[in-house]
C-alpha cells in the first residue's frame, strides 16, 4: 500500500551582509503564507554575512523551519560538500564558493547547494533591501505566482497570457520571476539627467549595438515596473530585461548550471535568467513586484565608492558575458562552459577602450564621481584582468557543478 504523499519542499532564501530585521519579518510572513496557501514545506534559509546575527536571530526566532547560517557554518558545509564531490581543485573551489569579496553569484550558489541538501524542489530568492507591496489590504507575495507555475508542465499552467510555442508545453516551468517598484535597481538615479548618464550606461550594451539600440537600452536599464493592480502573468520564454534577481525562483535549472562567482561585480548573479531565455525554457513572468530601496550605507562615502566600483566591474564583465549570450542556444552545462572559456580568448583591446570610456564618463559626471574615475584609472589593469579571470573561474565551476549538487544531496546542513 502506498504511504502518504510527501509534501513539496521549497527553499525561500535571503542572503544578507547588512541589517535587515524589517525585511526578514516580511519574508517570514511570505513563508507562512506559502505554507498555508499551497500546503508546501517551506525551508527558510538566511545566509548571514552581516554584523547583526543576533538581531536577525531574534527576528527569526518564532518562524518554523529556519536555517540561519553565519559565514563559518556556511564554509564548514561547503568543505564537506567539496570533499564528498572529490573535485580536482578543492581549495580553489572553496574560495570561489565563498570568496573574501562581495559576490552576488557565490552567495546564491551556496543557497542552491544548501537547498539541494535540504531536499528542496525549488529555490525562491529575495534580497535584504526589499519589502512587499500591499494591495486591497493584503501583502503581495511573489511566491503566490511562483508556486502556481514552477515545476509544473507549462501546458497545465494557468496564465493571463500564453506566449509559448506549443513544442515547449510539456516542459516544466523552470523559472518564475518579476521585477520591482521603487528606487532604481542600480543606484544611479541621481545622475539620470546628466549628459554623461548615457555615456556611462550605454557601455554595457552588446558589441555592435546601433545608436538606437543603445538609447533604448539606456532608457530601459535598471528602472522598475508599474505598481500591482491585480494579477497578470505571462507564460513564455522570459525576456531577461523584465525580471530581477531579488524576485526570482528556479526549478531544476539551478541544479544544472551555477552562477558566476565574480567578486565586487553587480549583475554577476543574472546569468541563469539568460540561460532560461537562450535555452528556450518555459517561464512565468508575473507582476508581483517587490519594493526596492537603497540603504543609508549605500549613500555613505565608502558605500558609494564601493558600489560604483562594482558597477564598473559589471560593465567590464559584459564584454565576456555578451559573447556567451550571443552564442548560447542551450542549457547544456558542457556547451555553456565551452562558450565561457571561448569568451576569454577575445582580444583585450576592446575592453581596454571600454575602461577608458568609462573613466571619461565618470569624470564628466564630476563631484563625488571624480573619485570613481580616479579609482578606475588606478585599478584599470587589475579590473581588466579580474574580469577575464572571473570567466576562467566560472568555467571551472560549471564543470564541477553536477558533482557538487550530487554531493550536497547527501550532506547534512
Amino acid at each position: 500500500m502506498n504511504g502518504p504523499k510527501q509534501r513539496r519542499r521549497i527553499c525561500l532564501v535571503v542572503p544578507t551582509n547588512r541589517e535587515c530585521v524589517a525585511t526578514l519579518a516580511e519574508v517570514v510572513a511570505e513563508a507562512e503564507y506559502a505554507a498555508a496557501r499551497f500546503g508546501v514545506d517551506v525551508q527558510l534559509l538566511v545566509l548571514d554575512s552581516s554584523d547583526h546575527f543576533a538581531a536577525h536571530a531574534a527576528a527569526l526566532s518564532a518562524a518554523a523551519h529556519v536555517w540561519h547560517l553565519d559565514d563559518a557554518r556556511q564554509r564548514e558545509f561547503l568543505r564537506r560538500v567539496i570533499a564528498t564531490a572529490d573535485v580536482a581543485k578543492p581549495d580553489l573551489l572553496l574560495d570561489l564558493m565563498q570568496p573574501r569579496g562581495v559576490s552576488y553569484g557565490a552567495c546564491t550558489n551556496r543557497a542552491f547547494l544548501i537547498a539541494a541538501a535540504l531536499g528542496c524542489d525549488s529555490v525562491h530568492r529575495r534580497d535584504s533591501d526589499l519589502y512587499f507591496q500591499t494591495y486591497a489590504g493584503e501583502k503581495v507575495f511573489p511566491i503566490d505566482a511562483e508556486l502556481s507555475a514552477l515545476g509544473r508542465p507549462a501546458g497545465e499552467v494557468a496564465a493571463t497570457e500564453i506566449r509559448l510555442d506549443d513544442r515547449l508545453r510539456d516542459l516544466p516551468v523552470a523559472m518564475a520571476g518579476a521585477s520591482f517598484v521603487g528606487e532604481m535597481s542600480v543606484d544611479i538615479e541621481d545622475i539620470r539627467d546628466h549628459d554623461a548618464y548615457y555615456d556611462l550606461v550605454s557601455l554595457w550594451a552588446a558589441p555592435g549595438s546601433t545608436d538606437e539600440e543603445k538609447r533604448a537600452l539606456v532608457d530601459d536599464s535598471f528602472t522598475g515596473s508599474a505598481p500591482f493592480d491585480g494579477d497578470h502573468a505571462i507564460l513564455s520564454v522570459v525576456d531577461p530585461m523584465r525580471v530581477d534577481m531579488h524576485n526570482i525562483s528556479f526549478y531544476g535549472l539551478h541544479e544544472r548550471v551555477p552562477l558566476p562567482t565574480a567578486t565586487d561585480t553587480i549583475g554577476s548573479d543574472y546569468f541563469l535568467i539568460h540561460v532560461a531565455d537562450k535555452g528556450g525554457l518555459p517561464g512565468l513572468l508575473h507582476n508581483r513586484h517587490i519594493v526596492n530601496f537603497h540603504t543609508a550605507e549605500r549613500k555613505s562615502d565608502a558605500g558609494f565608492l564601493a558600489y560604483q566600483m562594482r558597477f564598473a566591474k559589471f560593465i567590464l564583465s559584459m564584454y565576456y558575458l555578451h559573447f556567451v549570450y550571443q552564442r548560447m542556444t542551450t542549457d547544456d552545462p558542457a556547451d555553456i562552459a565551452a562558450l565561457v572559456r571561448a569568451s576569454t580568448w577575445q582580444p583585450r583591446e576592446p575592453n581596454e577602450a571600454t575602461a577608458d570610456a568609462m573613466e571619461a564618463a565618470y569624470r564628466r559626471l564630476g563631484g563625488r564621481f571624480t573619485q570613481v574615475a580616479d579609482q578606475v584609472r588606478a585599478r584599470r589593469d587589475t579590473l581588466l584582468i579580474e574580469a577575464r579571470r572571473d570567466m576562467d573561474d566560472y568555467a571551472l565551476l560549471i564543470d564541477d557543478w553536477a558533482a557538487l549538487i550530487a554531493a550536497a544531496r547527501v550532506t547534512s546542513v
